[in-house]
């Protein structure tokens, strides 16, 4: 009974949908699922999907208000193509071309999400609280909360248009990043245009084979945009599913491109949390349990920092302890998480009620990234712990040099950073001299003289 009472309310969707389990051996599709648009998942009902239905045929074909709406798009556009790109439960896309001959794409809100939405969290909100009348272990109110705060941001497409130009200018320096230029002219808080770009999803490895993309060169840059997001700056793009992050090859030359979408929902990062959260990832990557175990507390864990550790890394206490950088994922580890699960799923709970709701989005954006590298099959590469581990030194030393009360102590935070980085750069080139065909050919060598002598 209970397992049908989660499933029908999809709570148990929303709770590993931030910590990385599975629930009872059936994976969750990380790319479907969103904390926000939780309420809509567990409203799945004949009422509601009519009214999507019919909120896409609001006007009359062939009425004079469907005419007049028309004239006004083709005084604006050379062409529109009313068939949509994409839809999905808040908007959809449709391709139309400016008078310059320039391609846009144009993000037209539904008109009833915004009455709607407000429906959905009200009855969200009473499933919650039937879930937890009948089972008081479970409180998952914090979802109420959350979808409070973050709704009004994401039906905001004005709002999504300052994020993207937000993290256009702060990730600038990343040539491999494309984000859609936005046309503020034909923008409201309803309707949202921008660049057309075309690609492949991020998790699409056919697509890259047949555009000749390098799938670790994806795979590395994806881990090295979002540490520089979470670490160095604290602006999160907290809905990266294979939808909204696409791959081509730049129309500018050879080069692989990721092309990110979708900016309506960001975590902005107070700097406590966030110089926890890179110690703490710090300690996780060299295996210092004191350190775990410190910044795991300060970060709400209490003594429930054990099962913390192994939900923001999907990965087992073993390995924890052994150092998740240097333990490759199993088989037999994967195994082990998913018959955990539902043993803990009281904890995780009582964990998620307990850490800062900023952690909430996190758990969830490392999720959606985690599967992307899952299928890509790049999980728990050396080189996105690197990366993290470059941007965790970036950020500590560049707080260090703001608390320095003279020039000397500036520059010995400057030094100390300058070798700690150093260290990453002589361990990744000796990483990357391994896995060549010389350094394959020389330990082959020193094996051979290790083993005749």
């Amino acid at each position: 009974m209970a397992g049908r009472l989660l499933k029908v309310s999809s709570v148990a969707t929303a709770v590993f949908a931030s910590s990385g389990f599975y629930l009872y051996g059936k994976h969750v599709d990380l790319s479907n699922i969103s904390i926000i648009r939780f309420g809509r998942a567990a409203l799945t009902t004949a009422v509601i999907s009519y009214d999507y239905i019919t909120s896409l045929q609001s006007v009359q074909y062939g009425s004079e208000e469907y005419w007049a709406l028309k004239s006004k798009i083709e005084q604006l556009f050379v062409s529109f193509e009313e068939t949509p790109q994409g839809a999905a439960s808040l908007a959809q896309v449709h391709k139309a071309v400016l008078s310059d001959g320039r391609t846009v794409a144009v993000k037209v809100q539904h008109p009833k999400v915004q009455s709607q939405s407000s429906r959905d969290i009200m009855v969200m909100e009473f499933l919650l609280q039937a879930v937890h009348w009948v089972f008081p272990d479970f409180s998952f109110m914090w979802l109420v909360e959350e979808a409070k705060k973050n709704m009004p941001l994401e039906l905001d497409f004005l709002n999504e248009g300052r994020n993207a130009e937000k993290v256009a200018e702060m990730l600038k320096d990343f040539d491999f990043l494309k984000v859609p230029k936005i046309h503020w002219d034909l923008s409201t808080k309803r309707i949202l245009t921008m660049d057309f770009v075309e690609g492949g999803q991020v998790n699409d490895r056919d697509y890259m084979k047949r555009h000749g993309i390098n799938v670790n060169e994806i795979s590395r840059n994806l881990g090295k945009m979002y540490s520089e997001m979470i670490f160095v700056h604290g602006f999160v793009h907290c809905d990266p599913h294979p939808g909204n992050v696409l791959v081509r090859k730049s129309p500018r030359g050879n080069k692989a491109e990721i092309v990110l979408l979708d900016h309506g929902l960001y975590q902005v990062l107070n700097q406590d949390f966030r110089l926890d959260y890179c110690r703490l990832w710090q300690a996780l990557m060299k295996a210092d349990m004191k350190g775990v175990e410190r910044y795991s507390r300060r970060l709400g864990a209490g003594d429930m920092f054990p099962l913390f550790a192994c939900v923001l890394t999907a990965r087992s206490w073993a390995s924890v302890n052994a150092g998740i950088s240097q333990t490759p994922v199993t088989n037999s580890e994967d195994v082990e998480i998913r018959t955990n699960a539902a043993l803990y799923l009281p904890q995780i709970s009582d964990l998620l009620n307990k850490v800062p709701r900023q952690m909430l989005l996190l758990l969830k954006t490392n999720d959606l990234l985690r599967g992307i590298e899952t299928t890509l099959q790049t999980r728990a590469n050396a080189s996105s712990f690197l990366n993290m581990s470059r941007c965790c030194v970036r950020a500590v030393a560049r707080h260090k040099r703001k608390k320095a009360r003279s020039w000397s102590q500036k520059l010995q935070v400057t030094l100390s950073e300058g070798f700690m980085l150093w260290q990453i750069n002589i361990y990744e080139f000796f990483l990357r001299v391994k896995a060549s065909a010389f350094g394959s050919w020389f330990l082959s060598i020193v094996n051979y003289f290790h083993y005749t002598h």
